[in-house]
C-alpha cells in the first residue's frame, strides 16, 4: 500500500509535468527574450510554497549566467519593493493567481518600470491578467489526495523555472568555464575550477636526473622528492623518459644488478604529459586511463622541459575526485 501510493505520487506528478510540457508555446519564448533584453534583474516572488520554489529559481538562474533575487511579497509591501529597479523582470508566482499579498504589489511593481511574468495555475486569474506575460503551470490534480497540498503544482512551477534557466543558459552561450566562476567552492566548483598548474610541483620540486645518473642517485632523488617516480633529463634538460619505484622494484625481482647502472638504460619512454593549463580533472582522467599516479607537466604542447608534475595524491587531496 506505502510503494503503490508512493508510485501514484509519482505517477500523478509525471503526467502534469508530461502535459504542462505540451502547452509550452510562443508565450515561453517571449519570456525567455523579455529577460534576455532585460537591463535589470530577474526579480522572483512568491508565497509559502509558490516562495519556496521561487527561491529555487531564482538561485539556478544566478548560478548560470542570469542575475536574480527572491523578493518576499509580504517584506516587499513592508519595504522591501526597493528591491525593485526599472529594467528588472518579475516572476511572480502564485499557483491560485489571487495570493493577496502578491496582488497588492503588482501595481507597484508597474508603477517602478519592471515588467512582469506572471506565473500560475489559473488562466483566468488576476495575476494573470495583469501580467505582461502568462506562463501556465496549471495541473490536473494535485498528488495530494485530499487536493489541499500544493505537489504536483509546485513540481510543474519549479519545472517551468529551470525550462526558463537552461533555456537562458543556452541562449547566452554558458560555458562550464562560467558555471565554476559562480562556484568556487565545493567539489563541483573545483572540478570545473582547479586546473593543473594550481597543483603541480615546480621548480626544485620536480624529481629529475641526468640519463647518465648511475641507480643509487636516481633511487636518492625518488625517495627525497617523495613522488615516487623521477623524470630523466636529456643534455638540455629535455624529459626523454621516466622512472617509478615500480620499475626498480620489477628489475630487482628479474635479478638485475641494478645499482650501477645508469638511468637511461632502466627508463621508460615517451612519458604521458600534460599542460598546467589543462583542468585537474583532466590530469586525474589521463591517470585513470592510464593506470599510472604522475604526471609531468609543461608550458604547451610544444615544450620538451617540463615545468612541473603532478601527483594522483595531489588532485584527491583537492577535493576534485
Amino acid at each position: 500500500m506505502i510503494v503503490e501510493e508512493a508510485r501514484r505520487v509519482i505517477r500523478v506528478e509525471a503526467e502534469a509535468l508530461l502535459a504542462m510540457a505540451e502547452r509550452i508555446n510562443g508565450a515561453f519564448e517571449q519570456a525567455v527574450r523579455m529577460i534576455l533584453d532585460c537591463t535589470g534583474r530577474v526579480v522572483v516572488s512568491g508565497m509559502g510554497k509558490s516562495g519556496l520554489v521561487g527561491q529555487k529559481i531564482a538561485s539556478t538562474m544566478a548560478s548560470t549566467g542570469t542575475p536574480a533575487l527572491f523578493l518576499h511579497p509580504a517584506e516587499g509591501i513592508h519595504g522591501d519593493l526597493g528591491m525593485i529597479m526599472k529594467g528588472d523582470v518579475v516572476i511572480a508566482i502564485s499557483n491560485s493567481g489571487e495570493t493577496e499579498e502578491m496582488l497588492r504589489i503588482l501595481p507597484i511593481i508597474k508603477r517602478l518600470g519592471a515588467r512582469l511574468i506572471g506565473m500560475s495555475g489559473n488562466a483566468a486569474s488576476t495575476l494573470a491578467r495583469g501580467s505582461d506575460l502568462f506562463l501556465d503551470v496549471s495541473v490536473k490534480e494535485e498528488a495530494c489526495p485530499l487536493g489541499l497540498a500544493p505537489t504536483a503544482s509546485t513540481t510543474a512551477t519549479l519545472a517551468m523555472g529551470d525550462a526558463l534557466a537552461v533555456a537562458l543558459l543556452i541562449q547566452r552561450g554558458f560555458r562550464a568555464e562560467d558555471f565554476a566562476l559562480f562556484h568556487p567552492g565545493g567539489a563541483l566548483g573545483k572540478k570545473l575550477f582547479l586546473r593543473v598548474e594550481d597543483l603541480m610541483h615546480s621548480g626544485d620540486e620536480i624529481p629529475m636526473v641526468s640519463a647518465q645518473a648511475v641507480m643509487r642517485d636516481v633511487l636518492f632523488v625518488i625517495s627525497a622528492k617523495r613522488l615516487g617516480v623521477t623524470g630523466v633529463a636529456g643534455d638540455n634538460g629535455e624529459l626523454r623518459g621516466v622512472i617509478t619505484d615500480g620499475d626498480l622494484r620489477r628489475a630487482l625481482e628479474k635479478g638485475y644488478d641494478i645499482l650501477e647502472r645508469e638511468a637511461e638504460a632502466i627508463m621508460r619512454l615517451n612519458p604521458k604529459r600534460i599542460s598546467r593549463h589543462e583542468l585537474a580533472a583532466a590530469a586525474l582522467r589521463l591517470m585513470e586511463q592510464y593506470s599510472i599516479t604522475s604526471l609531468f607537466v609543461f608550458d604547451d604542447d610544444t615544450s620538451s622541459v617540463p615545468c612541473g608534475i603532478v601527483h594522483l595524491h595531489d588532485i584527491l587531496r583537492s577535493g576534485i575526485a
